[in-house]
């Protein structure tokens, strides 16, 4: 059995920092939003988001590392989905939220 890592609230905190960190670029939320509606190839990744295939590879790359997504050899081509339902559900609340904020949000100086 493995003994679970105990963490501060402050540790805590700082990894939700780098999670939605990991939100917080253009190019990563596009590739996350394209991936909600199921496993793609890069090519259909660069189609559905309009990015260069080498900024969605070096992306992926991060995503992969952070483990918010997940790669599946299937014959010769290589899927990309999100790793655990719960982003989906995640951006989906974001999309919520934004419904209600989303003047005071784009208006927010403060994020620039």
């Amino acid at each position: 059995m493995i003994a679970k890592t105990k963490i501060t609230k402050t540790q805590a905190t700082d990894l939700k920092v780098k999670l939605f960190r990991g939100f917080s670029d253009h190019s990563r939320m596009s590739i996350l939003n394209a991936l909600r509606s199921g496993p793609l190839t890069v090519n259909e990744i660069v189609e559905v988001t309009g990015l260069s295939q080498s900024n969605v590879s070096n992306h992926l790359g991060c995503l992969r590392c952070c483990d918010l997504v997940v790669r599946q050899q299937q014959g010769r081509f290589v899927y990309y989905r999100l790793s655990d339902e719960r982003i989906a559900q995640l951006l989906d609340l974001a999309d919520e939220l934004l419904a209600n904020v989303a003047l005071g949000v784009n208006q927010c100086n403060s994020y620039d």
